[in-house]
């Protein structure tokens, strides 16, 4: 036998050799690398090295699908992070009243928006580019939050206008999911006050249906509203937050199955920006009530209740 051939016989015997000691996992060693990185996958999903879903493409047609991008699914529980205090249950405890949003004690006030405010709000175009079709997924946006703030109804304390200009905040998407070990975040807002703020949205919410998207933006422009988490003063002490109200532990503002917009929501909400507009309600528990204006009303101040009824 030649030398060439002998070299190449051992070649052979040692790629089989190595192919017995990898536990049989490849077939055919003469396979090219894309081969070979599609049984490396396999066999990191047999493990549960990978999830399958990271290769999986949004379906074609779709407004919302992805530009050349892989989505990852993480957990099953959804989570808020524009009130990050929420996180944990509350310990059986079911509180049976609306929660609002408070500064913290050091600076002392309750912010609600004053009377008649509309805010102004845009699409961050660059953040867009995350769709295959931005101008496609940007009407479909707009449904979804038109039909979140419809749901509010005649309790909306405030309005929506889509204007580039003079913006209050922008409709921000995100590259990538927002998860930990308890769940991920499907979008995230702000409370009142006179800045600029986003409202930000992950592609984790496109993986859910539409009843679950409006409900996360009706829950979303809650907090806009100046309301907290449900459970936030029975739990988290440490941020403060007041009561007003009161109705049943159903409500848009709790977490998973209770989380549901109800009539006493709207009712509640209604009555609370009612009262202080009128300067029925000027305080809550002995914190003072403040009326904000939004970023595009910039010169004009925040007054105490008390003193922005008189102006109304």
């Amino acid at each position: 036998m030649k030398k060439v051939e002998l070299e190449k016989l051992l070649e052979q015997i040692a790629r089989l050799v190595s192919t017995f000691d990898s536990g049989g996992e490849d077939e055919e060693t003469d396979r090219d690398d894309s081969s070979r990185i599609t049984k490396d996958r396999s066999r990191a999903v047999r493990h549960n090295r990978i999830d399958p879903a990271a290769f999986a493409r949004r379906r074609a047609g779709d407004a919302f699908s992805i530009a050349d991008r892989q989505t990852h699914k993480l957990g099953h529980e959804i989570i808020c992070s524009t009130d990050e205090r929420g996180y944990a249950t509350p310990q059986n405890r079911s509180p049976a009243e609306l929660v609002i949003h408070a500064i913290h004690a050091s600076e002392g006030f309750i912010p609600l928006w004053t009377k008649g405010v509309t805010l102004r709000w845009r699409f961050n175009e660059v953040s867009m580019g995350f769709f295959q079709d931005p101008e496609a997924a940007k009407s479909g946006i707009r449904d979804l939050l038109r039909d979140a703030v419809a749901a509010w109804g005649d309790a909306a304390p405030i309005g929506f206008n889509e204007l580039r200009d003079a913006y209050d905040f922008e409709i921000v998407m995100r590259e990538s999911d927002r998860c930990n070990i308890n769940g991920c975040v499907l979008a995230s807002a702000f409370f009142p006050d006179a800045g600029r703020h986003e409202l930000v949205i992950y592609p984790k919410m496109f993986t859910q249906d539409k009843e679950e998207q409006v409900e996360t933006l009706v829950h979303e422009i809650g907090h806009i509203f100046g309301l907290r988490h449900f459970f936030a003063a029975v739990h988290e002490s440490q941020w403060p937050s007041v009561i007003f109200g009161a109705h049943k532990p159903f409500s848009i503002m709790n977490y998973g199955e209770e989380s549901e917009l109800t009539e006493d929501d709207k009712a509640d909400l209604k009555r609370l920006y009612q009262a202080v507009w009128s300067g029925e309600l000027t305080e809550i528990n002995g914190t003072p009530i403040r009326l904000v204006e939004p970023f595009h009303a910039a010169g004009r101040i925040a007054f105490p209740a008390s003193i922005a009824a008189k102006r109304i």
